[in-house]
Protein backbone atom coordinates (compact mmCIF):
# COMPACT_ATOMS: atom_id res chain seq x y z
CA UNK A 1 0.00 0.00 0.00
CA UNK A 2 1.36 3.35 -0.96
CA UNK A 3 -0.22 6.61 0.15
CA UNK A 4 1.91 9.35 -1.39
CA UNK A 5 2.56 7.83 -4.82
CA UNK A 6 0.94 7.93 -8.24
CA UNK A 7 -0.77 4.60 -7.51
CA UNK A 8 -1.50 5.64 -3.92
CA UNK A 9 -4.57 7.01 -2.20
CA UNK A 10 -3.43 10.48 -1.14
CA UNK A 11 -6.36 12.89 -1.59
CA UNK A 12 -5.88 15.10 -4.62
CA UNK A 13 -8.30 17.94 -3.93
CA UNK A 14 -11.41 19.00 -2.06
CA UNK A 15 -13.70 16.13 -3.02
CA UNK A 16 -12.28 12.62 -2.67
CA UNK A 17 -14.21 9.50 -3.64
CA UNK A 18 -14.60 6.96 -0.83
CA UNK A 19 -12.63 4.36 -2.79
CA UNK A 20 -9.57 6.65 -2.59
CA UNK A 21 -9.59 7.04 1.18
CA UNK A 22 -6.79 5.08 2.92
CA UNK A 23 -7.99 1.89 4.60
CA UNK A 24 -7.03 2.54 8.19
CA UNK A 25 -3.46 3.20 9.26
CA UNK A 26 -0.33 1.05 9.50
CA UNK A 27 0.69 0.14 13.02
CA UNK A 28 1.18 -3.58 13.69
CA UNK A 29 4.96 -3.21 13.98
CA UNK A 30 4.74 -0.17 16.27
CA UNK A 31 1.79 -1.27 18.43
CA UNK A 32 3.64 -2.95 21.29
CA UNK A 33 6.46 -0.39 21.47
CA UNK A 34 3.97 2.48 21.57
CA UNK A 35 1.94 0.79 24.29
CA UNK A 36 5.05 -0.06 26.35
CA UNK A 37 6.61 3.39 25.92
CA UNK A 38 3.48 5.52 26.28
CA UNK A 39 1.60 3.17 28.61
CA UNK A 40 3.97 1.39 30.98
CA UNK A 41 6.99 3.69 30.97
CA UNK A 42 4.77 6.79 31.12
CA UNK A 43 3.02 5.36 34.22
CA UNK A 44 -0.39 4.98 32.55
CA UNK A 45 -0.56 1.20 33.03
CA UNK A 46 1.27 -1.54 34.86
CA UNK A 47 3.48 -4.11 33.15
CA UNK A 48 0.87 -6.71 34.19
CA UNK A 49 -1.87 -4.81 32.33
CA UNK A 50 0.38 -4.56 29.26
CA UNK A 51 0.90 -8.34 29.28
CA UNK A 52 -2.84 -8.89 29.67
CA UNK A 53 -3.62 -6.61 26.69
CA UNK A 54 -0.91 -7.91 24.36
CA UNK A 55 -0.46 -11.58 25.29
CA UNK A 56 -2.69 -13.23 27.89
CA UNK A 57 -5.97 -11.64 26.76
CA UNK A 58 -5.55 -12.41 23.05
CA UNK A 59 -4.38 -15.97 23.83
CA UNK A 60 -7.49 -16.52 25.95
CA UNK A 61 -9.75 -14.92 23.33
CA UNK A 62 -8.51 -17.38 20.70
CA UNK A 63 -8.48 -20.38 23.01
CA UNK A 64 -4.67 -20.69 22.87
CA UNK A 65 -4.03 -20.16 26.59
CA UNK A 66 -2.08 -21.56 28.47
CA UNK A 67 0.18 -22.57 25.57
CA UNK A 68 0.37 -18.91 24.53
CA UNK A 69 0.14 -15.72 26.55
CA UNK A 70 1.96 -16.86 29.69
CA UNK A 71 5.41 -17.68 30.97
CA UNK A 72 5.10 -21.16 32.42
CA UNK A 73 6.53 -24.65 32.12
CA UNK A 74 5.10 -26.22 28.96
CA UNK A 75 4.08 -22.88 27.42
CA UNK A 76 5.70 -21.53 24.25
CA UNK A 77 8.43 -19.04 25.12
CA UNK A 78 7.18 -16.17 22.93
CA UNK A 79 8.84 -13.12 24.47
CA UNK A 80 9.93 -9.57 23.74
CA UNK A 81 12.97 -8.20 25.55
CA UNK A 82 12.84 -4.42 25.54
CA UNK A 83 15.74 -2.16 24.57
CA UNK A 84 14.97 1.00 26.51
CA UNK A 85 17.22 3.36 24.57
CA UNK A 86 15.29 6.47 23.57
CA UNK A 87 14.94 6.92 19.82
CA UNK A 88 12.95 8.84 17.23
CA UNK A 89 10.67 6.67 15.09
CA UNK A 90 11.09 7.02 11.33
CA UNK A 91 9.20 5.18 8.62
CA UNK A 92 12.40 3.97 6.96
CA UNK A 93 13.14 1.92 10.13
CA UNK A 94 9.96 -0.10 9.70
CA UNK A 95 9.46 -3.30 7.73
CA UNK A 96 5.96 -2.71 6.38
CA UNK A 97 5.28 -2.01 2.72
CA UNK A 98 3.71 1.35 3.47
CA UNK A 99 5.30 4.69 2.66
CA UNK A 100 4.30 6.43 5.90
CA UNK A 101 3.69 5.94 9.59
CA UNK A 102 1.33 8.16 11.58
CA UNK A 103 3.97 8.08 14.34
CA UNK A 104 6.75 9.65 12.24
CA UNK A 105 9.08 11.70 14.44
CA UNK A 106 7.64 10.41 17.72
CA UNK A 107 10.21 9.85 20.46
CA UNK A 108 9.81 6.41 22.03
CA UNK A 109 11.42 5.17 25.21
CA UNK A 110 11.64 1.53 24.13
CA UNK A 111 11.79 -0.75 21.10
CA UNK A 112 11.99 -4.53 20.97
CA UNK A 113 15.63 -5.52 21.43
CA UNK A 114 15.10 -9.26 20.99
CA UNK A 115 12.04 -11.28 19.98
CA UNK A 116 11.79 -14.97 20.82
CA UNK A 117 9.36 -17.41 19.26
CA UNK A 118 9.07 -20.74 21.06
CA UNK A 119 12.33 -19.93 22.81
CA UNK A 120 14.33 -19.16 19.65
CA UNK A 121 15.61 -15.71 18.73
CA UNK A 122 13.79 -14.74 15.53
CA UNK A 123 14.64 -11.03 15.53
CA UNK A 124 17.12 -8.76 17.24
CA UNK A 125 17.60 -5.04 17.00
CA UNK A 126 21.27 -5.54 16.16
CA UNK A 127 20.97 -8.42 13.66
CA UNK A 128 17.45 -7.99 12.24
CA UNK A 129 15.36 -10.96 11.16
CA UNK A 130 16.69 -14.47 11.40
CA UNK A 131 14.41 -16.30 8.99
CA UNK A 132 14.04 -19.99 9.67
CA UNK A 133 11.96 -21.49 6.86
CA UNK A 134 9.63 -24.22 8.01
CA UNK A 135 9.68 -23.40 11.73
CA UNK A 136 6.20 -21.87 11.70
CA UNK A 137 3.33 -23.78 13.20
CA UNK A 138 -0.38 -23.36 12.50
CA UNK A 139 -2.34 -23.34 15.75
CA UNK A 140 -6.05 -23.95 15.54
CA UNK A 141 -8.21 -21.78 17.74
CA UNK A 142 -9.70 -23.40 20.78
CA UNK A 143 -12.58 -22.41 23.04
CA UNK A 144 -12.18 -18.84 24.31
CA UNK A 145 -11.56 -18.63 28.05
CA UNK A 146 -12.05 -14.90 28.57
CA UNK A 147 -15.55 -15.26 29.94
CA UNK A 148 -17.16 -18.05 31.91
CA UNK A 149 -19.22 -20.47 29.86
CA UNK A 150 -22.99 -20.16 30.21
CA UNK A 151 -24.52 -22.75 32.53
Amino acid sequence: FKYDASEGKKPGGEEVAFRHIPNGIPGIETRMALLWSEGVLAGRMTPHRFVDLTATGPAKAYGLHPRKGTIAIGADADLVIWDQREFVLKNEQLHHEVDYTPYEGMTLQAWPGVTLSRGEVVWSRDDGFRPMPGRGELLHCGVPTLMPRPA
